[in-house]
């Protein structure tokens, strides 16, 4: 069975990588949650123009990292940017069964598949010779979905009990399951549901991640994991 393409449903040509570039706490925050689960072969699904792919490079327990993306042009632009990185222009379709994957890492990814668990099911395939973890990272709660959502080619925003749903039935053991970034959540409301913007402002995304979100993550991480979020976070063994 082939995997879905993606982006298909995308209405925007780059995903607004160029403020996105900025989040780079956001990032590291991503691998500092992820990290007990980054070890062998990892495979990071959807890896864009390799934003957080050169993050993972960066984990020292990894031993073999592999970047995959569907969009020629991201792909090809991942490859200049990072000579020497294995990168595939294709899906989760492409990469080899019983190849002893330890990890797949999907960050922002499944919510542009239209038959989630089917796709969830596929990486749990690739992951299940020697019980990898797929490491997860979705936009959360279906009352944020805005214009923007659909540009991107957003199929659905995702609450708690239905990402641990999706990831039973595609026969996988839940590790962890928490709402992220819960500032964000009202964030995201106030711009792109309230004043329904169209696109990210670099100003505006340097300030939030320099300023704000190290103290909502350091809280969240060590006092208190939040009730709802702007994203969702998943651990999950096939």
């Amino acid at each position: 069975m082939q995997s879905e393409q993606p982006n298909a449903a995308a209405a925007t040509e780059d995903f607004e990588f160029a403020a996105l570039n900025e989040a780079r706490n956001y990032r590291e925050a991503l691998i500092r949650e992820f990290s007990p689960y980054l070890r062998g072969r990892v495979a990071e699904v959807g890896a864009g123009i390799g934003q957080l792919t050169a993050e993972l490079a960066a984990v020292p327990t990894i031993t073999q990292l592999t970047a995959v993306e569907p969009e020629q042009r991201f792909a090809e632009r991942l490859r200049r940017d990072q000579p020497g990185r294995t990168v595939i222009h294709g899906t989760a379709a492409d990469l080899p069964v019983g190849a002893g994957w330890n990890a797949i890492v999907a960050v922002n990814v499944l919510e542009h598949i239209r038959h989630d668990v089917e796709e969830l099911r596929r990486w749990r395939t690739l992951l299940a010779p020697v019980q990898g973890h797929l490491c997860l990272f979705v936009p959360a709660r279906p009352e944020l979905y805005a214009p923007i959502d659909k540009d991107f080619g957003h199929f659905r925003r995702y609450t708690k009990p239905g990402l641990r749903t999706a990831l039973t039935d595609a026969g996988f053991t839940i590790e962890r399951l928490d709402y992220f970034n819960a500032v964000g959540y009202f964030a995201w409301w106030a711009s792109f549901v309230l004043l329904r913007q169209r696109e990210f402002k670099v100003a505006s995304v340097r300030l939030f991640d320099r300023a704000i979100f190290p103290w909502v993550h350091a809280f969240e991480r060590n006092v208190l994991r939040p009730p709802f979020g702007q994203s969702l976070l998943a651990v999950a063994r096939a």
